[in-house]
């Protein structure tokens, strides 16, 4: 019995200087990363871990009306088909949403979620980032999508780091040392997610291939983007989301945009939080091709391909059933889609995602064919 304890005793004091270690150590990210996922029961970011975050408040502007989304005549008057209801629950959806010429024809909401539950955007957020950099180029606080990222970030450093411009940071073609990883514990994504010096990990990546030439996913380049968007406006991005975009799209609700520490820097390359009804007012504003609040020519612009046939200026593209759409997507199928021909948007948010064949992942397609079967007569 003695011995038990005294091996009990000497593995807690082993545990305590491992902690300690990573404590002072670089790798201090990875007890808050721990303490969030696999002490919870999981391996990687959650859809309600706003709660784990400092935020900072995107709000509704007092005395600005909702921008109406009125419910259809036939507002879930149609049955979910087997098809949808089954990809809806493999994927583990929190909410579903479809409208038909800006009226709603399906909401729908699972388990804890509901109209007023705001959920994290993840990677959505990269084309909000877009949205709002476009904006300070019409206010003339950016010169243009080729003015070079150096002008605003003269510490940027690399053997490329002259050639860098912010159309390459929105169009994943910036060529940085960066390996997009969501499961690495180790990864720059992980420390990136967990840390608590955003600016600073930043201030490490290097341009290290010709900007321009070749399309690779980086959540670092929107980082850079919205760090290029701070240094233009004098503004954080959530203050800049407030005056400039979402006070004038009418939502119902705040918005919350996690930070890496209190009063810090948002993490803009993800996790701006909203309700469904608010992420289908974006895709409103697009569907409108901006609505006067983006230039209708960048929104034209930003969803044909660039350099990958499936992705623009930080949008995402493809076809259901041979129809083309465009979409806004994160971690886990948090999308908001536009199908033009048909006049729909369609908004999905839930804590999975099927596995992609290609690079849209197949339970996004489910999704699109499905909400066009709704909006036939």
């Amino acid at each position: 019995m003695r011995k038990t304890g005294k091996i009990l005793g000497y593995t807690l004091a082993i545990l305590i200087v491992l902690i300690l270690a990573l404590y002072i150590s670089p790798y201090k990210y990875l007890l808050r990363g721990i303490s969030l996922t696999y002490l919870q029961g999981r391996n990687s970011a959650y859809l309600y871990d706003k709660k784990d975050f400092h935020l900072r408040r995107v709000a509704v502007k007092e005395g600005v009306q909702a921008y109406p989304l009125p419910k259809a005549s036939t507002y879930n008057k149609m049955q979910l088909s087997p098809r949808l209801k089954e990809m809806l629950e493999k994927t583990s959806s929190a909410s579903f949403m479809v409208l038909r010429n800006d009226s709603i024809i399906c909401e729908q909401y699972f388990g804890v979620h509901s109209d007023t539950t705001c959920s994290n955007a993840f990677s959505m957020t990269k084309s909000i980032v877009t949205m709002l950099v476009q904006i300070a180029i019409q206010e003339g606080k950016i010169k243009s999508w080729d003015e070079k990222v150096k002008t605003f970030l003269p510490w940027i450093s690399g053997p490329h780091a002259q050639d860098l411009t912010i159309r390459h940071l929105s169009t994943m073609t910036a060529g940085i040392d960066w390996l997009e990883s969501y499961k690495d514990p180790f990864g720059v994504t992980a420390k990136a997610y967990y840390g608590d010096n955003i600016e600073s990990l930043m201030k490490t990546v290097q341009v290290v291939k010709k900007p321009g030439e070749t399309y690779k996913y980086q959540s670092g380049s929107t980082q850079l983007l919205s760090m290029v968007l701070k240094q233009a406006t004098g503004v954080s991005p959530s203050v800049y989301a407030t005056e400039k975009l979402w006070s004038r799209l009418g939502p119902e609700h705040d918005a919350f945009w996690h930070l890496d520490a209190e009063n810090g820097t948002e993490l803009s390359y993800c996790c701006f939080n909203a309700v469904t009804r608010d992420f289908a007012r974006l895709g409103i504003l697009l569907r409108h091709n901006g609505m006067g609040i983006v230039d209708s020519s960048f929104i034209q612009m930003a969803t044909q391909p660039f350099k990958a046939e499936h992705y623009g200026h930080s949008f995402w593209l493809s076809k259901a059933a041979g129809v083309p759409y465009f979409f806004m997507h994160g971690m886990k199928g948090q999308f908001v889609a536009v199908i033009p021909s048909h006049n729909l948007v369609v908004v999905r948010t839930g804590d999975g995602e099927a596995k992609a064949q290609g690079p849209v992942p197949d339970c996004i397609t489910t999704y699109v064919e499905e909400a066009i079967k709704m909006s036939k007569p």
